[in-house]
């Protein structure tokens, strides 16, 4: 079992804030594998589990607000009786430029109060994490983690998220030495002051069907992605 931790903070005015894009991420796996909204609190998290494309997966995001992230991730990892080889941890960061995805074996919390409250309760930094680039704040930093995206970025957000997604199914496949392999080098496409590809081009708006493609594949649509 692959347990994937998400960071974020609970309460509807975090929801779409740059510090919860870790819980974005799981969110949008959870689309993928069809568990949205099937998530259970326990060990004072948000936990959803089951199998997606043969792999066994567990989706877990504390509840206890970012500082103390730890707190939770370490009651799931003694419930499941799992190794830290098995965990990974899905982070912003805004020393990355928005849209960079950036995985690694271990390392320091670099400022990152979630990172910090799990390597204090697990007493080490021995622990995959992939970085989810959220851009450098022009103003004071908490301030800027806890604003919403730009506009521009808004426009991109699903293409990163889908690819974020990916890239943590790949780390389950494959490690995160393969998965760093294939996924640091991602690249988000530029801003569009306005999407001119037809439906059913890459980028294009979707279809009457509301299937939308998209690099990562073809995507549905949800009612809050449709266009004013």
């Amino acid at each position: 079992m692959k347990i994937v931790v998400g960071l974020g903070n609970p309460g509807d005015q975090y929801t779409q804030t740059r510090h919860n894009i870790g819980w974005m991420v799981l969110d949008r796996i959870a689309d993928h594998a069809g568990w949205a909204g099937k998530g259970r609190t326990k060990d004072a998290a948000s936990v959803a589990m089951g199998r997606l494309n043969g792999l066994d997966i567990t989706l877990v995001k504390p509840l206890t607000f970012m500082n103390d992230s730890g707190i939770a991730v370490r009651k799931v990892l003694a419930r499941n009786h799992a190794p830290l080889l098995d965990l990974l941890v899905v982070a912003d960061d805004f020393a990355l430029p928005f849209g960079k995805l950036r995985f690694r074996e271990a390392g320091s919390h670099g400022g990152h109060n979630g990172l910090r409250s799990i390597s204090d309760e697990l007493e080490t930094e021995k622990f995959s994490r992939l970085r989810v680039g959220i851009g450098d704040p022009l103003r004071n930093a908490r301030d800027h983690v806890l604003s919403q995206f730009a506009p521009d970025e808004r426009q991109r957000l699903d293409e990163l998220l889908d690819a974020a997604a990916d890239a943590v199914e790949a780390w389950a496949r494959d490690g995160t030495n393969k998965a760093a392999n294939a996924f640091n080098k991602f690249q988000l496409r530029p801003a569009d002051e306005d999407r001119l590809a037809s439906p059913g081009d890459v980028d294009g708006p979707p279809g009457p069907d509301g299937i939308r493609r998209t690099r990562t594949g073809w995507r549905r649509v949800r009612p809050a992605e449709e266009p004013e």
